[in-house]
């Protein structure tokens, strides 16, 4: 696992993209991005050239159209991220973290019942 993950927080919106979808064209992302917020093409373009150059994805020439492909992992990034962050933040503490997240933010029923179910299984039960 690479531990130098550093995606600013518009290449991880990028990311995001490219792992929902596979792969996509410097068109196709910047489409879905604007449905969120205006951003110019030129900038999309240039996110896109610089996750290239740290090679978090890769490009493919296809016709005169260029494809973007990940090549980081979705569950690899977040572990590296979510590493960083809990060390950082929260000197390293998961009960921290947790109590924090779930004490300002509402879980659904069905993430409850996911959360549950892991602290089931951490404890030993099937």
């Amino acid at each position: 696992m690479n531990n130098n993950i550093k995606p600013t927080a518009a290449e991880l919106e990028i990311l995001q993209i490219l792992w929902e979808n596979g792969s996509c064209t410097v068109r196709c992302v910047h489409e879905k991005m604007n449905r969120k917020k205006d951003i110019g093409y030129t900038t999309t373009l240039k996110i896109m050239q610089n996750l290239a150059e740290k090679k978090m994805v890769r490009r493919e020439l296809d016709g005169k159209s260029h494809i973007y492909y990940p090549v980081l992992k979705k569950e690899e990034t977040q572990n590296v991220l979510l590493d960083r962050f809990l060390e950082t933040t929260f000197s390293g503490s998961a009960s921290s973290l947790v109590l924090q997240l779930l004490g300002n933010h509402k879980a659904s029923k069905e993430e409850l019942l996911k959360i549950k179910a892991l602290i089931h299984q951490l404890e030993g039960g099937k």
